[in-house]
């Protein structure tokens, strides 16, 4: 696998939330991808509590958001003080951990809004991820914000502020950026690269501004308590991923 400090560029900027189940489910295709392409990923910061933070969360969100929102800000903190001490490569791995505990475990039933920033669960994806658990100290490190804020800021100028997470930028520092793809479900290998191409392909060409249906399956994760390839009534979780329009 091709390393960014090794090489010095990206083939993908990949810009995420560790709470959002989409950015998690694009981020596991991704690795696929990668993996099969040895191509070189660049896993930046975007908080949703942070572009929310113009918003009243208790007149536009369900009750738990808040909580979630925040402990992913809380993990972003954590995430920047390993790259910080650790180097870029450094944020996939915990990044990987971070999501096989919030997305792959059974449904929030029974736990406490926010649980997924919780200090035991930043050390136990630390330690998973060959770091330091001291480093989840920094979950209450609000000195980070600026930077998690200011990269934020960013990846929403590549693509405007009425999205959510995760953003892709292909191609950079000069390729174009897309909100998503949003899937629901995790493609096979084959299935993986051709639907890889299919979006770098849409991406490549500068008029390209957006495919979209509603109607669609829950994300196919344990979180959610969905089986495999299950259909059903749809929750709009991502309205609450995404800034909301002022």
């Amino acid at each position: 696998m091709v390393s960014v400090e090794t090489t010095g560029k990206t083939d993908l900027d990949f810009s995420f939330d560790p709470v959002c189940p989409f950015a998690w489910m694009t981020s596991k295709w991704v690795r696929i991808v990668q993996a099969r392409r040895g191509s070189a990923v660049d896993w930046r910061f975007i908080s949703l509590r942070l572009i929310n933070s113009h918003v009243d969360y208790d007149s536009h969100f369900p009750p738990e958001y808040e909580a979630r929102h925040t402990a992913g800000l809380r993990l972003l903190r954590v995430a920047s003080a390993v790259r910080e001490r650790h180097g870029r490569e450094a944020v996939r791995p915990l990044y990987a951990a971070l999501g096989a505990r919030i997305m792959e475990s059974a449904p929030d039933a029974g736990r406490a809004p926010g649980w997924q920033g919780a200090p035991e669960l930043a050390a136990d994806a630390l330690a998973e991820a060959g770091l330091p658990t001291s480093l989840a100290e920094s979950l209450d490190d609000a000195s980070r914000d600026a930077e998690i804020q200011a990269e934020s800021d960013e990846a929403l100028s590549l693509t405007g502020k009425d999205v959510g997470t995760p953003i892709l930028r292909f191609a950079p520092p000069n390729g174009t950026a897309l909100f998503g793809p949003v899937i629901s479900r995790l493609p096979d290998e084959d299935q993986a690269v051709a639907l890889w191409d299919h979006v770098a392909a849409l991406a490549a060409f500068p008029g390209f501004a957006e495919l979209k249906r509603s109607l669609r399956e829950q994300p196919q994760l344990p979180s959610f308590g969905v089986t495999a390839q299950e259909t059903g009534p749809v929750e709009d979780w991502h309205a609450g991923s995404r800034r909301l329009k002022k």
